[in-house]
């Protein structure tokens, strides 16, 4: 079972002590994210873990299937860690903020 979060079920703002791990690929990224996360591409997980702070992780991609398996690698390494239902998909459609890397207004790709 994988444990999952709806978007309606995250505080707005997210609260300190979450760190939203995106797994989405680099380009996915600088259209539009969620502001404070940390972009790690779902492939260079294993390598760059010690990147990821300390604390309950939100694992956010497009619509959630990429993030379900960080999830399930990230339980094995023993960190607590939750998938967002929908990914950022869900979170865009629910208004929820994002930035942009690109100076254009964030969307998903």
């Amino acid at each position: 079972m994988i444990p999952t979060v709806t978007v309606e079920g995250i505080p707005e703002p997210v609260p300190d002590g979450v760190v939203v791990l995106d797994v989405r690929e680099p380009v996915e990224w600088q259209h539009g994210h969620i502001e404070g996360a940390v972009h790690v591409p779902l492939s260079q997980l294993p390598l760059r873990l010690a990147e990821l702070p300390a604390g309950q992780v939100l694992v956010v991609c497009r619509v959630g299937a990429r993030s379900a398996q960080a999830l399930m690698w990230l339980q094995q390494q023993g960190h607590d860690a939750v998938n967002l239902a929908g990914g950022m998909v869900e979170w865009a459609t629910a208004g929820r903020p994002m930035v942009s890397e690109t100076g254009g207004p964030p969307q998903v790709v």
